[in-house]
């Protein structure tokens, strides 16, 4: 096994090793890193389980081969040799007590806790307790809290044990690599600054559809809802993205300039939010019966700063929609009439916009217009970019952030002032939410939804080539 080069973790901790997260995607995230031969660690998984190395290595190789289409046997290999197990509890001293054996050696431990977050605080405890985080990092999975106050009763825990530099958030949002990409876009290329502005942008819209459902997660959805489950977190950290300002040099850039667009932004207005839920979403097991759970939410935020001002972003989200898809679409202004066609001023038709497609076939498209031949009359081209066509495959989510908390690197995780703001901007929303309205499952939500994107070209379905409503 090679050594860790300096300053990277040779001892993986993952708390949950048998549950459904680490089958999902903890496991197959290290066989891609091995496979990568980006993994320098030895990997010790903690359960409740009563089990072998044997059979952790056993669980391992079935979440892979689940997992990947093509199993590289000599990656695989590497990886189960590195795994070892230790039984217990995460509230039970003698787990700590063990772990504490099985870590002698190690000069740099990060801890993933791919536990529920009610467990986040008791465990990290009970880590410094035993004095097991000197020089550890620990990665927790979101929800981080609940609300604004649980989310900084949580950090007041974490903090009182951890420095920030040792704490490690996960939204596997800014784990996509499509997600990233959105800087490199905006900053890589000379033709987006100048006109990435109020002056030139007239919306933004973020769309994250999913076609499916809540079935097998009901009892879970039903105490956190969408507004929950991806706006406050991955829609609006993706909003931070595109928002942003360039960001400087050296640790903690990036966050400086994610969070400079939260502070920029007044709380969510309630007036401005419309919340669904589809038609059936109360049979579904371990929803509680008369739920007014959402399952869709729709709001207009705004940015208050130079950039701009009076720009709204538009945030859609929600379950059993037409499509699965996520896209960011930045509409830019339309131009004045063209003055010099035969039949006198012609008006150009509304399309110029940048889609950032990060779910499926994750690319970018350019909405521009051309002469139509034969005539002068003007059309509607798109220029699209496929990401996987032209790059190659992507990395996924939880190997790149694994891989930059084994590393050190904090740029794609969110520190605790940015989780404090956009718990602030949504806080409204949890306080006096409207009620939520019904909508037929395949549609693209409830109509009203449709009055906060109208004065803005409507809005447009994730995926489709026109806007959803006129």
């Amino acid at each position: 096994m090679s050594r860790a080069p300096e300053g990277v973790a040779d001892a993986l901790v993952v708390f949950g090793a048998t549950g459904d997260l680490a089958r999902r995607m903890t496991f197959p995230a290290l066989y891609r890193l091995a496979h990568r031969g980006e993994l320098y660690c030895r990997v010790v998984g903690v359960g409740r389980s009563v089990w072998s190395d044997e059979q952790l290595r056993q669980h391992a190789a079935a979440a892979v081969a689940d997992a990947v289409a093509d199993v590289d046997r000599g990656a695989l290999d590497d990886l189960v040799s590195r795994l070892s197990y230790v039984a217990g509890d995460a509230d039970e001293p003698r787990a700590y007590q063990a772990l504490r054996a099985a870590l002698t050696d190690a000069r740099i431990v990060v801890y993933y806790l791919a536990l529920p977050p009610s467990l986040f605080a008791p465990t990290v405890a009970r880590l410094a307790e035993h004095g097991l985080t000197e020089r550890a990092r620990v990665v927790v999975e979101k929800p981080f809290g609940s609300d604004l106050a649980s989310a900084r009763a949580l950090e007041g825990a974490l903090h009182a044990v951890l420095d920030e530099e040792q704490i490690f958030r996960i939204d596997h949002f800014l784990g996509k690599e499509p997600v990233q990409d959105i800087l490199y876009l905006r900053f890589a290329n000379e033709i987006f600054e100048p006109i990435w502005n109020r002056h030139h942008v007239e919306s933004v819209q973020i769309n994250l559809f999913e076609a499916y459902g809540v079935e097998g997660r009901g009892a879970f959805y039903d105490r956190v809802g969408a507004l929950r489950d991806v706006v406050q977190n991955h829609l609006l950290q993706v909003l931070a993205l595109v928002a942003m300002e360039p960001p400087s040099s050296g640790p903690g850039a990036v966050a400086d300039r994610r969070c400079d667009v939260f502070r920029a932004m007044p709380a969510a207005d309630p007036r401005h939010y419309v919340r669904g839920q589809y038609r059936g979403y109360r049979e579904v097991p371990g929803v509680t019966r008369g739920s007014r759970t959402e399952t869709f939410a729709a709001l207009r935020l705004a940015v208050h700063n130079w950039r701009w001002n009076g720009v709204p972003f538009l945030v859609r989200a929600g379950k059993a929609l037409a499509t699965t898809a996520t896209e960011v679409r930045v509409r830019f202004r339309t131009p004045p009439p063209l003055w010099w066609v035969a039949d006198g001023p012609a008006e150009v038709p509304r399309h110029n916009h940048l889609t950032i497609r990060i779910g499926r076939d994750a690319g970018a498209s350019m909405g521009v217009v051309v002469k139509r031949p034969g005539a002068t009359a003007s059309e509607r081209v798109h220029l699209d970019l496929s990401f996987e066509r032209q790059l190659g495959e992507l990395p996924q989510p939880y190997e790149r952030l694994l891989r930059d908390a084994m590393w050190g690197r904090h740029d794609l995780f969110p520190r605790a002032d940015v989780v404090a703001e956009t718990w602030r901007i949504v806080q409204p929303l949890l306080d006096d939410p409207p009620a939520t309205i019904g909508y037929e499952p395949g549609s693209d939500g409830p109509p009203e939804a449709d009055r906060l994107a109208a004065p803005h070209g409507g809005w447009r379905r994730p995926g489709a080539e026109t806007p959803a409503t006129a």
